[in-house]
């Protein structure tokens, strides 16, 4: 009889689990399937199990009800903006083939409408100012076109911005931080309703962006730094600036920026299949879609070197014991990355971040606010009508 008990307790969690998810309204800030799609190929109004994270019936069944889409392209590829329009023409045509299933949607009043009908939500957010080509007057073309945030860079620097990758780079000759130009480019993104997104950026970057920004900011996808201590993560005088500014901190699903150990894991397991990366990447792929099909490829090698939930859950534990629970979301950067936490494989699993809540004792109301509330506080803040 013993055994029936903790078999109960998990059931009732579950059940718990599903009744709170399906009724908050969940916002994932940040998913790369529009890249992915493009890469591999396929339609995101296609079934792409075993092929990506996400697609359109995948992303209602784990109950996510409004996601901003990466546009994203490398520092790399020739003609980013022109890149970006591709990207948003791609979900565009998605929206057009399913009106009954996702709208793009670009008004508070259109979103509260798409809500309510049970669709999707669909909105852009652009990783990188690299995309905008040096020309502030783009932001106002993206903007209408339905970006609601730009990731002020990527892991390369713009001309106006730099990029946590080039501060850590002894031979990084650039300006640190942003210059007058990037200043110019928040205060417009402030004045349009395009939220001021410091993901990826580097230190110098992030404090000038938090002391221009007139609007609460978001970190798309982000993780701790004291939890797991990667460049790409916030450090805790970081995390508290951005709680005092108003704005949320997207919780990141990838293994490397969740779990200090998976690095070394990783680089031993795609250094046995290199040749196959580089076959791949020699083809055209860009090598972080290379590197997604190579873990989907060899599925029992690359789940036996991911973390568990509980990891990424302490990354959450420490947001919320330094700004409070109103200032964390998630941005799961699926189909962006080749892992994460075992039990977050897919957009299926969603449910599985809130029944973590819940064993945290969480109630209703603050599972609300991090499933979509507290973004949907930021976006409003951004755009008021």
């Amino acid at each position: 009889m013993k055994y029936l008990v903790p078999v109960f307790i998990a059931f009732s969690i579950g059940a718990e689990a599903q009744a709170i998810h399906y009724k908050s309204v969940l916002v994932d800030t940040h998913n790369d399937a529009v890249t992915a799609c493009i890469e591999k190929k396929v339609s995101l109004d296609q079934d792409l199990k075993g092929i990506n994270h996400s697609d359109l019936k995948r992303f209602k069944q784990g109950g996510v009800d409004y996601q901003l889409f990466s546009i994203w392209c490398d520092g790399k590829k020739a003609n980013p903006y022109a890149w970006a329009m591709r990207e948003m023409d791609t979900i565009d045509a998605v929206a057009a083939r399913n009106p009954d299933k996702i709208v793009v949607a670009k008004t508070w009043e259109q979103i509260q409408k798409t809500l309510a009908e049970g669709k999707i939500v669909a909105q852009y957010g652009v990783e990188g100012g690299h995309m905008i080509e040096d020309d502030i007057n783009r932001l106002d073309i993206f903007y209408k076109r339905g970006v609601r945030y730009m990731t002020l860079t990527w892991n390369n620097s713009p001309s106006w911005a730099s990029s946590h990758t080039d501060e850590k780079d002894p031979k990084y000759k650039g300006h640190k931080g942003l210059t007058s130009f990037g200043k110019q480019i928040i205060n417009r993104m402030n004045k349009l309703g395009i939220i001021v997104d410091i993901s990826h950026v580097g230190e110098n970057t992030f404090w000038d962006a938090i002391k221009t920004t007139t609007k609460p900011v978001i970190a798309s996808h982000s993780n701790a730094y004291s939890i797991c201590p990667v460049s790409r993560n916030l450090k805790d005088a970081q995390i508290k600036a951005v709680g005092k500014n108003g704005g949320v901190i997207s919780l990141n699903f990838y293994s490397a920026f969740v779990d200090s150990n998976y690095g070394k894991k990783a680089a031993a397991f795609y250094k046995a299949h290199k040749k196959e990366i580089d076959s791949m990447v020699a083809k055209g792929m860009q090598k972080e879609y290379v590197l997604s099909v190579i873990a989907n490829k060899y599925k029992v090698q690359s789940e036996a070197i991911k973390p568990d939930l509980e990891v990424l859950m302490k990354h959450f534990d420490h947001i919320v014991k330094l700004i409070g629970i109103d200032h964390v979301g998630l941005g799961s950067d699926f189909d962006g990355i080749d892992s994460a936490p075992k039990q977050l494989k897919t957009v299926l699993d969603y449910p599985e971040f809130t029944k973590a809540l819940i064993k945290r004792g969480y109630k209703d109301a603050d599972i609300a606010k991090v499933l979509g509330g507290n973004f949907l506080r930021v976006y409003r803040l951004n755009n008021p009508s």
